[in-house]
């Protein structure tokens, strides 16, 4: 057992802070005391430690470090994210990893200071800890202590939930045994960015409900940070950390890093892993699942690229070429970039981007560096010229490629008269460089695409139509977007619809087949999103009708196909169903995860069966 004198207060409106001395006679000690200039600055100490907390920064001497938990996307080390339960961050002060040795290296050299800009940059942008420990357990030199404190301590702190809890008794009573010291005495720092937890807080209260955030929800959020001038990497960082922690996300995100995690460790990646990667990457498009998760752990875990087929060499060899190329004026060569060249580059791009392959966009960054330096160190102006005439197309094509996967796979999407004005400006430009490039690059392929849903197809048809009117003057630009919201509304009540009935058949009708049940089921399920707020006026008949007979194909591929395609194996019953049935293949793959969860059943057998694997 152990007692505890906790101080608490703020370093200004902003950082909150709570001091905490443990230990069996901490009431009786004398641990602390103000500047004697100002009085502003804290400083705690014990033998041979020392922290202060000041009015702009933290500074130390002594043993002890820092731990937070980790935000996704921050630099991890591989080891610590190959190692599912390694949740938090361990900085111990004067010790630094040895990348040769694969060892910590620990030094006598353990005193510092940090700004608090910097702690919230560097460690978790809402809570840090900061500890350290006078004990008959830690003895020697300092770099003895931190060595000690690293192997009693480290492999907990890194684990710990109480982190992330914020849980500081259960952080203690953890330190604590594993000190295994009656007479030990424990300093445990804790700075709160009352900015950023609000932030936080604010954007997992919109973000949890359903997965995105209204207009009018955004405009409040983007108020906050301005009221509290958080910039917008933080907000950014805070945002990505929160999306990740959503269960559906985290779900997809984590299945993706186990993969490359072992793909790294063997150093390749074959085909079926290959094929995992892909789906979990279209999956993500539809759950609306940031990109930006995806790309942190590509770039923490590059052993992806070692995956290039001869094809897909000879692009990245002719993109390379082509702004190679760029540079070879010193030489007197003619290096411009023509027409023929620009499309190359763009249907490289579009492979790239098919086959998450960064080799070509590591090669654009490293033209990017080339270029810069020519023109500081005196080069014709032309070159840059030519090199942002090349971005200026890749910008184009990387908005258009968003906004189209948009409509194609995603729930809800906000539609506006400057999204539409922007990809009739792209089309034109990218049609003016050759005839019906903007369907070659954009449309090529997505209507055969397996996880198109019924309105994503609808949307996008509807888009093409509409652009190709507008450019003949037979349809407005407002004409269109009336259109797509119209899509977009009949969308959320058809999901809205679906998910209401399902949940009222299954708890409440054992039989739906008569009129007279579908009716009343009808009237109970319109009464309920009124109340809810959910429906404006009546459930339209056609979109009731279609949503009992998804149903009914639900409860016919659950009871009847899907027992039959585990047990046998039946691919082609399963790819049957999928082809005819009308059901969308997202939908029908998350009622076969919840089979297989429901009846605890391997969900790799589910895997070889998506893929037509035996």
């Amino acid at each position: 057992m152990h007692n505890d004198i906790r101080l608490h207060g703020f370093i200004d409106k902003h950082i909150e802070y709570y001091a905490i001395v443990a230990g069996n006679d901490a009431h009786n000690r004398f641990f602390f005391n103000t500047d004697q200039g100002d009085g502003k600055n804290l400083r705690f100490f014990c033998p041979g430690n020392e922290f202060i907390i000041g009015t702009e920064s933290i500074s130390h001497y002594g043993n002890g470090g820092s731990f937070c938990e980790y935000m996704f996307g921050v630099d991890q080390p591989i080891a610590d994210l190959a190692k599912g339960d390694v949740i938090n961050r361990l900085v111990m002060y004067g010790t630094r990893y040895d990348n040769k040795a694969g060892t910590l290296k620990f030094s006598d050299r353990t005193d510092g200071s940090q700004s608090y800009e910097k702690i919230f940059f560097d460690g978790n942008a809402v809570c840090n800890y900061f500890f350290c420990i006078n004990s008959e357990v830690t003895q020697g030199s300092l770099e003895k202590q931190q060595e000690i404190i690293v192997r009693r301590l480290g492999k907990a702190l890194k684990r710990s939930v109480s982190v992330w809890e914020e849980n500081d008794n259960g952080i203690i009573s953890e330190m604590f045994d594993l000190l295994n010291d009656p007479k030990a005495q424990l300093f445990l720092f804790k700075l709160i960015n009352k900015k950023h937890e609000k932030y936080s807080n604010f954007f997992k209260s919109l973000y949890f409900k359903n997965k995105k955030i209204a207009d009018e929800d955004f405009a409040g959020l983007s108020a906050l940070a301005d009221q509290f001038s958080i910039d917008r990497y933080q907000q950014e960082r805070i945002r990505i950390d929160i999306m990740y922690k959503h269960p559906d996300n985290k779900r997809i995100v984590d299945e993706y890093k186990n993969i490359l995690i072992a793909c790294n460790r063997k150093g390749e990646i074959n085909k079926l892993e290959n094929a995992r990667l892909t789906r979990l990457k279209t999956l993500s498009v539809r759950n609306k699942i940031p990109g930006a998760l995806f790309y942190t752990l590509d770039e923490m875990l590059k052993k992806d690229k070692k995956l290039i087929d001869l094809e897909e060499n000879n692009y990245i060899s002719e993109t390379r070429q082509i702004l190679e190329g760029m540079f070879l004026s010193e030489r007197q060569i003619e290096n411009a970039i023509d027409r023929d060249d620009l499309l190359k580059l763009l249907f490289a791009k579009k492979q790239a981007a098919e086959n998450r392959d960064h080799t070509f966009e590591e090669i654009l960054l490293d033209a990017s560096k080339v270029c810069d330096e020519k023109i500081r160190d005196g080069a014709d102006i032309q070159l840059l010229e030519g090199f942002s005439h090349i971005i200026t197309y890749f910008d184009r094509y990387d908005a258009t490629s968003s906004i189209i996967n948009q409509l194609a796979f995603m729930e809800n999407v906000r539609v506006t008269e400057d999204m539409i004005r922007s990809l009739l400006g792209n089309k034109s430009e990218f049609d003016g460089l050759a005839p019906d490039l903007f369907a070659s690059l954009f449309l090529a392929g997505i209507f055969e695409n397996k996880y198109l849903g019924a309105y994503g197809r609808k949307k996008v048809s509807t888009l093409i139509k509409g652009l190709n009117l507008i450019e003949e003057n037979r349809l407005s630009i407002a004409a269109l977007l009336d259109q797509l919201l119209k899509i977009d509304e009949e969308e959320r009540i058809f999901i809205t619809l679906l998910e209401h009935v399902r949940e009222r058949i299954r708890n409440f009708y054992s039989k739906y087949a008569t009129k007279a049940d579908q009716d009343a089921l009808k009237r109970e399920v319109c009464e309920e999103l009124h109340h809810k707020k959910l429906l404006d006026g009546q459930i339209p008949d056609r979109l009731f009708d279609e949503t009992i007979l998804a149903i009914k194909k639900e409860a016919i591929y659950l009871h009847n196909l899907l027992p039959t395609i585990i047990s046998q194996k039946d691919i082609s019953l399963r790819e049957d169903f999928l082809e005819n049935s009308g059901l969308d293949r997202f939908y029908v793959e998350e009622l076969e995860r919840e089979y297989y969860e429901l009846n605890d059943l391997n969900m790799e057998e589910l895997y070889q069966i998506r893929k037509g694997l035996n």
